[in-house]
């Protein structure tokens, strides 16, 4: 179990890496091995990472992670299967590795082999963010089953996500409850998907991703388990 969090703010005035280290530290208790945290101040993202290690204890397995060509920045949660099998095709592609990680072998087959492509090749249980530098696109992902969690929103401006709601809750933001919301957990005993207790604040579906072209604001949202019809969204 690792830990996810993230904001994404247009406002120069926000400061997103404190922010960010506010959120990895709410939920450190997923990943106590070590915490991670990177930012693009030009583009107003920041990303962190709180890793429990499992396939590789080294500092090679150290996230957010960078692909080899620096293109793509990932934060994952989750663990991959068949990595080993996606690790052994790629190295038939004259792609050589770092490390032991499956993390690696994800950030690896998404450069080699695009996205989509990737996806389609995945057996396992994750939750990840992906950062695109060369077109600017915040991805987030999660696991056909939706074993992993992952909650995404706007509240203030900024786009944030994280693994849990305590992390989004620890930046002292304007989060109202959601009547509708409350009243489903008083009948249900939860809050179904994609709702989260709070006003604009959602839980991303399973077996789908988002992604938030920075500097526009739109969500296309794209259920890569079943369709890829896509569904555009503003969440503001």
């Amino acid at each position: 179990m690792c830990g996810i969090a993230g904001v994404v703010s247009q406002n120069d005035s926000d400061n997103i890496s404190a922010a960010v280290k506010k959120m990895c530290h709410a939920i450190s208790h997923r990943g106590p091995d070590s915490s991670g945290f990177w930012e693009d101040i030009n583009q107003g993202i920041a990303i962190g990472h709180a890793r429990l290690a499992i396939h590789d204890l080294s500092d090679q397995g150290h996230q957010p992670m960078l692909s080899q060509n620096k293109r793509f920045v990932i934060s994952f949660n989750g663990e991959i299967y068949n990595f080993k099998q996606l690790r052994k095709d790629l190295e038939g592609q004259g792609y050589s590795f770092f490390g032991n990680t499956d993390t690696e072998v994800l950030i690896s087959s998404i450069e080699k082999n695009g996205f989509d492509n990737t996806l389609a090749s995945l057996e396992g249980m994750f939750a990840f963010s992906l950062w695109d530098r060369a077109t600017s696109k915040l991805t987030l992902c999660r696991d056909r089953l939706g074993e992993k969690p992952l909650y995404y929103g706007w509240i203030d401006e900024k786009f944030i996500f994280g693994s849990e709601l305590r992390s989004i809750e620890k930046l002292g933001l304007n989060l109202e409850i959601c009547e509708e919301s409350l009243s489903q957990y008083l009948y249900y005993g939860y809050v179904p998907a994609p709702r989260s207790i709070y006003k604009g604040i959602y839980k991303l579906l399973p077996g789908t991703y988002i992604d938030l072209k920075v500097n526009k604001g739109i969500i296309s949202k794209e259920d890569f388990s079943a369709s890829n019809d896509s569904i555009r969204s503003t969440l503001r």
